[in-house]
């Protein structure tokens, strides 16, 4: 997967040395909002308007609400949508997330016209950024967003990790 100025990104590597000081923020912005996801996957999301200021931030609530859509970005871009722009469009808005998005919500960033989309951890299991789609640059669509992936991975991949790991660990039977 090819991003910024023709730099080879290969899940697995870690990024933040070479991300801007703003990219690494905004995903730390989201690594606190994943923090309090309780019995959901701890993944957050954090959109943020042209200028940088926070518009709205989520964390996952599959769990919690019953709702298969309930992921840290949809609940994220549906808040800054309702304080942004013209009620859907989030046009020159950078979205930060925990996790490399989903198809539903690559798709959902692409139709909401976010204009960067900043990630922590790789998701080679349903990753649609690049893992294993690319809806976000895909060519056949008429918006693409700038993409940053693999920011602050570690401490991202470390927040899913001990999460399954304590999940096994209360396992009976």
């Amino acid at each position: 997967m090819w991003i910024r100025r023709g730099v080879r990104q290969d899940p697995g590597r870690d990024l933040s040395s070479f991300a801007a000081s703003a990219d690494i923020a905004a995903v730390r912005a989201a690594i606190e909002a994943a923090r309090g996801a309780g019995d959901d996957v701890p993944i957050g999301a954090v959109v943020l308007a042209p200028d940088g200021t926070p518009l709205a931030s989520a964390r996952n609530a599959r769990e919690e609400l019953g709702d298969p859509t309930a992921h840290a970005e949809i609940l994220a871009l549906r808040a800054a949508s309702k304080i942004y722009g013209d009620g859907w469009r989030l046009e020159g808005c950078t979205l930060a997330v925990t996790l490399e998005p989903c198809t539903m919500c690559a798709g959902a960033l692409v139709m909401a016209r976010v204009a960067k989309l900043v990630f922590g951890a790789w998701e080679p299991k349903t990753g649609a950024v690049g893992s294993l789609w690319d809806v976000v640059r895909d060519r056949r669509l008429s918006h693409r967003a700038e993409v940053v992936g693999g920011v602050l991975e570690t401490e991202c991949a470390a927040l899913l990790e001990d999460f399954f790991h304590g999940q096994r660990g209360n396992r009976t039977g």
